[in-house]
């Protein structure tokens, strides 16, 4: 509520300043725990990210999942339902009142928002985060699918293909060194355990690699487990093998898909350890 009211009144700050009339899609915060920011640099390749503030700011993106809704009925997540809108806002960080209208993406009938929060990652380099999410169709299953900053569609990757068939992202990093951005899935992680990675270029998401007997996600957790990390060995994709028993780290070279053991799974503090490079 807090973040909230700190929202509204930032907006009818903007109204009272003379700001342009807001013609906002969504109402720019979302649900609790359901949403992620990062701050960047409002400096660009060519300029600025943003024209109502200094090129030099400090800004903050905020993206949210809203509106709950039971359209779809999958439930993957366990008590966490899916969602229809993505609210997508940039505000000066450490001043609440600059705050730019709420844009994002409201999704037609038959299509969810199946995921537990959006990512946030600049996967085309230019220094201004784009939105990673899971979005999936009630006849074709999930998607992976990329939403620039006023809430276009920048790139997906095909649908799986068939109903109640999911994806549980990992990350996104330059995981082989060329200086594309790849982002890494588990492809159905309680059927096919299948881990996928995507990159980045040119405006499109090509395949790379997959490779079998991953998992990062069991049916009914709010949660995924693992993610990216680089113990100063450079970028490795973590998660449990097919019947976690193990912890895996993966990574990318030449196109093909590594993994090895890195100790046992006993529970939510193995990813961690192996996250904060403790094994």
């Amino acid at each position: 509520m807090l973040l909230r009211g700190a929202f509204l009144a930032g907006m009818a700050a903007l109204v009272a300043s003379g700001a342009q009339a807001c013609d906002a899609i969504t109402d720019g915060i979302g649900l609790p725990g359901r949403f992620a920011e990062v701050t960047f640099s409002n400096t660009a390749p060519r300029g600025q990210h943003e024209n109502w503030i200094a090129a030099d700011a400090q800004l903050v993106m905020h993206a949210g999942f809203d509106v709950l809704t039971s359209e779809y009925g999958h439930n993957i997540m366990g008590p966490l339902r899916d969602t229809k809108e993505l609210a997508i806002h940039v505000r000066q960080a450490g001043d609440t009142s600059r705050i730019t209208c709420p844009k994002g993406v409201v999704l037609p009938e038959g299509q969810v928002f199946e995921d537990i929060a959006p990512r946030l990652v600049d996967v085309d380099g230019d220094g201004l985060p784009e939105v990673i999410t899971v979005q999936s169709d009630v006849k074709l299953g999930a998607r992976l699918a990329i939403y620039d900053r006023r809430g276009k569609l920048a790139a997906a990757t095909p649908n799986i293909g068939r109903t109640n068939r999911w994806l549980a992202p990992i990350g996104a990093a330059d995981l082989d060194g060329d200086g594309y951005i790849e982002i890494a899935y588990i492809d159905r992680p309680h059927l096919a355990r299948l881990m996928r990675v995507w990159r980045y270029k040119n405006g499109k998401l090509e395949l790379v690699a997959e490779r079998d007997g991953l998992t990062n996600h069991r049916i009914g957790e709010d949660f995924i487990s693992g993610g990216v990390r680089d113990c100063g060995q450079g970028p490795e994709l973590i998660t449990a093998n097919a019947d976690w028993s193990r912890v895996m780290a993966t990574t990318l070279s030449d196109g093909t898909l590594r993994a090895r053991d890195i100790g046992p799974h006993t529970g939510p503090s193995s990813f961690q350890n192996a996250l904060a490079c403790k094994k």
